[in-house]
């Protein structure tokens, strides 16, 4: 089963069970994903299950930064809200890839012969996104390169 079609049916069991912030949660990204769908010219054919886990990872990245923003100011209760819509979207996400992993394909990197300098931090982050794809996220990729360029 596809992604839209794993949305679509847990869409519907959401409305049968009452559950109205998954089911608003997944609405709001049903809604994303048909104006990706639409931009790209993609609507009669639909986005591949990768597109749709670039979309929902942008998503997911919106809830964590309005998470810290509401905590910043003292709207804890914003913040739940957040953090609740983070959860469903995050189980629409592949695995994450342990941070051991990451500092490794990062030294396999480094260790291709590259003499990479800090000014490389932008291809360097290029070539691990290409790599991990959608199993590591662009900010721990960044912060793990930044982390191996200060060595």
């Amino acid at each position: 089963m596809g992604l839209s079609s794993q949305l679509n049916d847990d869409l519907k069991t959401a409305m049968l069970a009452g559950d109205s912030l998954r089911v608003n949660t997944l609405k709001m990204l049903k809604s994303a994903i048909g104006y990706a769908e639409v931009d790209s010219g993609k609507r009669e054919t639909g986005l591949s299950d990768e597109e749709i886990v670039k979309i929902v990872a942008k998503e997911a990245k919106k809830r964590t930064e309005s998470i810290e923003m509401y905590k910043k100011a003292g709207a804890d209760d914003r913040a739940h809200s957040e953090e609740v819509e983070f959860k469903i979207l995050k189980s629409y996400l592949p695995e994450q890839m342990p941070d051991k992993e990451l500092k490794l394909l990062i030294e396999d990197i480094f260790n291709q012969g590259d003499d990479f300098t800090p000014a490389d931090l932008g291809k360097v982050i290029g070539i691990v996104k290409s790599k991990a794809g959608s199993s590591a996220d662009g900010a721990r990729i960044a912060q793990a390169v930044k982390e191996r360029l200060s060595k």
